[in-house]
């Protein structure tokens, strides 16, 4: 009998864990690369080396999804990157702290018209001039027929515990209505505000793209953007255009304030024919004349590095690419301040397992910077980068890249022993 009663018991239990098990549908997922590369001549220079690197990395990312129902879901996403031979996971024995990351952990529900996202999730703004990444916060979205209005709400940094801390609180608030138009057309205004009562518990400033800004010591700040982006589907081909004006005030301590008055302009498009594509964009960022008066006009959005926040990935050497860890001297990188640059690419699809794309960029700073001999200069330079992408079985893709910069005396600062940046190498990636 008591043999009975506890198979009995256990009986229970697994039926106690198993029943919501039966309710809840499980979904996988993920993605997984591992590049090997190697830069050198960034600083457009070739005796101090101080940026070439050659060596492989690798991320991992998995994904589980607990879908309760049609309006529940709860999201996970992890993530795992180490550098081969470094001692955080990349050394023999593989054991590492630090490496494991949690990307994203949120609610995504329904009810009725409106889906909320609470929790650590992603979000993009105008194409990432402005945002692209993960953040905490909530992301509140009306959906209607041929439109929806979602609203963002991100925590950048919590000021802590004690008197006056909420001050130091730093937060983005951004609506940004997206509307379809004809099936053609869409059609996506924005506006960004972003408000802390005393960024210098932040200081999103400190890590210097911005000069004016990077030791003002600022306090109370108001910064807005408003902007549209448009997209036009014409079948065959595509067109785009981002447009976006910065205002906003910096209040610093014993001093006059900052006013900021900076802008943006983005245009695009693309054509297929038959195998081939062509393509093709242009940016202009504005720069700041004057350091030394109180008007901010180099367009700007606070992150407290250049890894965060703001993100517009463009050539592989100038602006990040395929190799993200690092760009070209008095580069921008993918935070597109006092910068343009055009674009003219075409890309071929030989066979269905491979593609090969080729790309030219000119840049150049929007303001002039002061080189090593004491001159003003502009040119960053131009930029050939070529890319052949293969599936080397299904789901496994190979990325090899080539790209010379023919720098600019901007990038080499007019140094006496020039030289031109390059970077080869290759990239195996996977997502399931």
């Amino acid at each position: 009998m008591k043999k009975l009663g506890m198979l009995a018991l256990a009986a229970v239990l697994v039926a106690m864990f198993t029943i919501p098990a039966w309710a809840i549908e499980s979904e996988f997922g993920g993605y997984w690369r591992t590049r090997f590369y190697t830069n050198q001549n960034f600083t457009g220079e070739d005796e101090t080396e101080a940026l070439d690197f050659t060596g492989v990395d690798t991320r991992t990312r998995l994904y589980y999804t607990a879908i309760f129902h049609e309006n529940l879901k709860f999201v996970n996403k992890f993530e795992f990157n180490t550098t081969w031979g470094d001692t955080n996971g990349g050394d023999i024995g593989a054991d590492g702290t630090g490496n494991f990351r949690i990307k994203n952990s949120y609610i995504d529900a329904n009810t009725g018209p409106v889906n909320w996202k609470v929790g650590i999730h992603g979000g993009t703004l105008a194409r990432g001039f402005l945002f692209t990444d993960d953040f905490s916060g909530m992301t509140i979205t009306y959906k209607g027929e041929r439109f929806e209005i979602p609203f963002m709400w991100i925590r950048a940094f919590e000021g802590g515990y004690g008197k006056d801390a909420n001050d130091l609180d730093a937060d983005y608030y951004a609506i940004a209505p997206r509307f379809t138009i004809a099936d053609m057309v869409n059609l996506n205004p924005y506006f960004l505000y972003f408000y802390s009562n005393d960024i210098s518990g932040w200081n999103p400033f400190a890590h210097g793209y911005n000069l004016k800004l990077g030791d003002i010591g600022a306090e109370d700040t108001d910064l807005w953007y408003l902007g549209l982006d448009g997209d036009m589907d014409l079948g065959m081909a595509s067109i785009w255009f981002t447009g976006i004006y910065q205002g906003g005030t910096l209040e610093v301590p014993g001093a006059e304030d900052i006013d900021v008055k900076a802008w943006l302009a983005a245009l695009g498009g693309s054509a297929n024919i038959g195998m081939f594509d062509i393509h093709g964009q242009g940016f202009y960022a504005s720069g700041d004349d004057d350091l030394n008066d109180n008007d901010a006009e180099a367009f700007f959005v606070p992150s407290q590095n250049y890894g965060t926040g703001q993100s517009y990935y463009w050539a592989e050497i100038m602006g990040l690419g395929i190799f993200d860890n690092q760009a070209s001297n008095n580069s921008p990188l993918d935070k597109i301040s006092n910068v343009w640059a055009v674009n003219l690419g075409a890309s071929v699809k030989p066979m269905d397992k491979l593609k090969v794309a080729l790309d030219v960029w000119y840049a150049e700073l929007a303001e002039d910077v002061v080189t090593l001999t004491g001159d003003e200069e502009s040119s960053l330079g131009t930029e050939v980068d070529l890319v052949l992408t293969y599936e080397v079985v299904q789901n496994l893709n190979l990325d090899l890249v080539g790209a010379y910069l023919f720098a600019g005396d901007a990038t080499t600062m007019n140094a006496d022993n020039d030289a031109n940046p390059w970077e080869v190498g290759a990239q195996l990636s996977l997502s399931f």
